[in-house]
């Protein structure tokens, strides 16, 4: 079966398996502890980072912009992408923005202090770090607001990958209880119709042996 090497809070692998779910594609899971920097991981993915997905047919496919273009190619319905060049363009760009300036922001500076730190043994996680981006978050919050309010769905008039992206971030970080919904009142409306689709449910389902998230994180109605 098709085989997603992925990691909890990981909001790539989170990405990807919710673009399986909205495509509705069976896939099994397996979790890779990627600083173990095992052999064979690395030779699938050379740069030793989830998710990587592994196809019936033994094609391996990593990095999580790679495999949801490729999903997206070999499985159109529904399409995530964009139906028109100004669309694609539109929804790339978003999810370029929240997988690397959101994440480098924000995700590095929550989970990679509050959990990837404590998971490997680096020392006490950084004030000024969490500070930092619980700051820039607020303004991130804003922009998915204007998003929000300014069309149906982040990139258009259609669900795409850029709504997919930013929640991917979203759910890591509320899984932690650091997004302060009740301040973005329209972040979190669009957020719950995303919650309520069944490509969500998996994702609220997660537990981490050891951390467990606040009781509104499964909660559809938060």
């Amino acid at each position: 079966m098709r085989t997603l090497y992925h990691l909890w809070l990981s909001p790539s692998s989170r990405k990807v398996r919710l673009v399986l779910g909205e495509k509705k594609l069976d896939f099994e899971m397996e979790v890779e502890k990627t600083w173990e920097r095992r052999d064979e991981f690395l030779s699938l993915n050379p740069t030793g980072k989830v998710p990587v997905l592994i196809e019936d047919d033994g094609i391996v496919i990593a990095d999580s912009t790679a495999i949801c273009e490729y999903l997206d190619e070999l499985h159109p319905d529904p399409p995530l992408i964009g139906s028109s060049a100004p669309a694609r363009a539109e929804t790339r760009r978003l999810v370029a923005w929240f997988d690397e300036k959101f994440r480098i922001e924000v995700t590095d500076n929550l989970i990679g202090e509050k959990v990837n730190k404590q998971f490997l043994g680096l020392g006490e996680p950084s004030v000024e770090a969490i500070r930092a981006g619980l700051t820039n978050l607020k303004s991130h919050l804003e922009y998915i607001s204007w998003l929000a309010d300014s069309r149906n769905w982040l990139a258009g008039d259609e669900l795409s990958l850029a709504d997919l992206a930013a929640a991917s971030h979203l759910s890591a970080l509320d899984y932690l209880g650091d997004v302060p919904w009740e301040d973005y009142l329209r972040v979190k409306e669009w957020y719950a119709r995303l919650k309520s689709r069944p490509s969500f449910r998996p994702l609220l389902k997660d537990r981490i042996p050891g951390l467990m998230p606040p009781k509104h994180y499964a909660n559809l109605d938060f």
